[in-house]
């Protein structure tokens, strides 16, 4: 599920999870497409057999696409306009076929210097239920009065 109405401050609770985004199946094309955009071209993400080589079974997933997918799910919750932090741990690899889905919780909200400040916990996490990726964010939100 995805927000198309952002969360205002009023509408944020501690605890409270705000929604979730599955994400189609990742490709081996999903890595390279990544890897051409970012500049970083390790054939671990895309040659199987330099992968084998190397001890894997097969590519696996650039985390880097993934915060990414993270950093605009979160964005889309509360605006980019509003984000202040965000911070991502890789934690465990993603494969093709896995399917990602991208949890948010409110961690934490409250009022510095006159600006509304809200906490996220973030997860990316694999069918398998296995944690890809966690993060952390930051939004400025406006208090209603």
């Amino acid at each position: 599920m995805s927000h198309s109405k952002r969360i205002s401050w009023a509408d944020a609770i501690v605890g409270q999870d705000v929604g979730e985004k599955v994400a189609r199946p990742l490709t081996i094309t999903d890595f390279v497409r990544y890897q051409g955009a970012s500049g970083d071209m390790n054939p671990i993400h895309h040659d199987a057999e330099f992968a084998r080589k190397a001890g894997y079974d097969q590519p696996f997933a650039v985390g880097m696409r993934q915060a990414g997918v993270m950093a605009s799910y979160s964005a889309e919750l509360f605006g980019p306009e509003n984000v202040r932090r965000f911070k991502v741990q890789f934690r465990e690899q993603a494969w093709p076929g896995d399917i990602i889905t991208y949890k948010a919780t409110v961690a934490g909200k409250r009022v510095e210097h006159g600006v509304g400040l809200i906490d996220l916990d973030l997860l990316a996490e694999r069918q398998t239920g296995g944690v890809h990726l966690k993060g952390w964010a930051t939004f400025a939100i406006p208090v209603e009065t």
